[in-house]
């Protein structure tokens, strides 16, 4: 009795270890799904708009996901799986995003619909990972997915020859290591000595005018080192003129995007 006991109690054991998660039970809440319960309200409000925006503007959905733990399974698959199961994108067109935020694992991920991969390339999507650090290290959620929605819309955008009017916050400045352009800098600096050289009586505009030309040079180039410069102007919330979440529209991928972690 005690033997059957004993394998009764195994078998459940490797059962319950064995089964994976149906990730295919989760239903979307909205352009915004936070399942682990870190996205602020106001930020979820922006990014609802904001999504809406680029939807209307441009036809592509983007799904943004967070979730508490992986439970051991592969992110890839996770994403995809959520992908497929809601349907991001409209069907036959496929363009779509799902950007999946798993904050015990600190791990993040962006699946790419099949009709946005030319535009959004796997490279692509490397950099937006690697925006979103700064913010996420923080632990500012909203602020995370906020940058990296508005990169991936301003890209869909201009590859659809479409202008945005919306514009979403973006307050987490990267570490100084990641913001200073290093070899801007450098180059800034011989630039700056050789234009001192030159800027004497018989130099480049004679006078002082080296020295305006040297300053106005060099404040180009720092100018240049400054984070989130694409789009990152003005914190007012988008313009969610375009309606807001209507479901998702039965789109598919074919796992193209990248993973990260933070």
């Amino acid at each position: 009795m005690k033997n059957w006991l004993r394998v009764s109690v195994l078998v459940g054991l490797f059962a319950s270890a064995g089964e994976a998660v149906d990730w295919t039970a989760l239903k979307p809440q909205g352009y915004v799904s936070d399942f682990a319960g870190v996205i602020d309200p106001a930020s979820k409000a922006q990014l609802e708009g904001y999504c809406a925006t680029v939807e209307g503007s441009t036809g592509a959905q983007m799904a943004l996901v967070t979730i508490a733990t992986l439970e051991g399974e592969p992110i890839d698959d996770v994403a995809n799986t959520i992908y497929r199961a809601w349907g991001v994108g409209q069907k036959g067109k496929n363009e779509g995003v799902l950007l999946l935020l798993v904050i015990g694992d600190r791990r993040n991920r962006l699946e790419i619909g099949y009709g946005l991969e030319p535009s959004l390339p796997d490279g692509f999507t490397g950099s937006v990972l690697r925006e979103m650090r700064p913010a996420l290290r923080q632990q500012h959620y909203g602020e995370a997915l906020m940058a990296a929605a508005e990169t991936i819309g301003a890209t869909v955008a201009k590859a659809k020859n479409v202008t945005l009017t919306a514009q979403l916050p973006r307050r987490i400045r990267g570490t100084p290591s990641d913001s200073i352009p290093w070899p801007a800098v450098i180059g800034g600096i011989f630039l700056l000595l050789f234009l001192f050289r030159a800027g004497g009586p018989r130099g480049y505009g004679g006078g002082g005018g080296g020295g305006f030309l040297t300053g106005m040079i060099l404040g180009n180039v720092l100018s240049r080192g400054s984070w989130g410069g694409r789009g990152s102007g003005g914190f007012g919330g988008p313009d969610s003129g375009d309606g807001g979440f209507g479901g998702f529209g039965g789109g598919d991928s074919g796992g193209g995007g990248a993973s990260s972690d933070w």
